[in-house]
């Protein structure tokens, strides 16, 4: 009996490397990294400063271009694509939030969120659904310096999943946000995870941040990566086991 082929996840990192520099100045920023998203999983990165959590989200972004190994977004190489091919794959299929929202001043609310659509069927529809999902129904026609920043983080969302991508992408999402509003935003995320069944990366310093997540990723030195699961809504939890992560590395370096 044929049994059809098992769907790919949607995030694969497999033996990647990236090196910045040259000669003696080279640094090697990740050194065979390997990763594997599940399908609807929430997984935070954490690490230092110069760590290579956020090189490794550029990576899995296709915005930086890896020196070893493979990084595929469901089951496509992204080093196979040419440059054309990259912007429109990233347009359609990975979903892009920063720290700085990047929200265009001029537009609305809306017309920010559907900046990036990919085709106009049912566009107008779709933008109504994800502001109206996210709170923003009343405010979808100012301008972003009419705006809290916790609802620009939230147009940045919106934008973000307009074309319905495979992964969300989110860099340092609450560095611009007072605490109320970052842990709005977190559980947010939680919430596309647990109910929509979205696949979210986010890289984060912040155990507060960590812990809406089902599992923390530790990176160290873009190379000494280990992971834990989230069990509890705990930043002082999440906090122990990152420690516990480092330590763990740190014995194993010199074992």
């Amino acid at each position: 009996m044929n049994h059809p082929n098992p769907s790919p996840p949607p995030l694969e990192v497999k033996s990647v490397t990236k090196l910045f520099g040259k000669n003696e100045t080279r640094v090697r920023a990740l050194d065979q990294i390997d990763l594997t998203i599940k399908q609807g999983e929430f997984v935070a990165i954490m690490g230092a400063s110069g760590s290579g959590k956020s090189t490794l989200l550029h990576v899995m972004a296709g915005l930086t271009v890896v020196d070893g190994g493979e990084v595929r977004v469901e089951g496509k190489d992204l080093a196979t694509l040419n440059d054309t091919a990259l912007t429109f794959f990233r347009r359609d299929r990975i979903g892009l939030v920063f720290q700085n929202f990047n929200l265009i001043p001029v537009l609305s609310a809306r017309d920010n969120v559907k900046l990036p659509a990919a085709d106009d069927t049912n566009l107008d529809q779709r933008t109504t659904e994800l502001l109206t999902r996210l709170g923003l129904s009343e405010r979808q026609h100012h301008k972003p310096d009419g705006l809290s920043g916790g609802e620009q983080q939230r147009v940045a969302i919106a934008r973000a999943l307009i074309n319905d991508p495979a992964i969300i992408l989110a860099d340092e999402p609450t560095g611009s946000l007072d605490s109320v509003a970052g842990q709005d935003f977190c559980q947010l995320l939680n919430e596309l995870s647990q109910d929509d069944g979205r696949t979210i990366v986010v890289v984060t310093h912040e155990p507060t941040v960590a812990m809406w997540a089902d599992r923390v990723v530790v990176l160290q030195d873009g190379k000494s990566m280990s992971s834990f699961p989230v069990e509890k809504r705990d930043p002082q939890a999440v906090a122990l086991g990152y420690q516990n992560a480092l330590n763990l590395a740190q014995e194993l370096r010199f074992s």
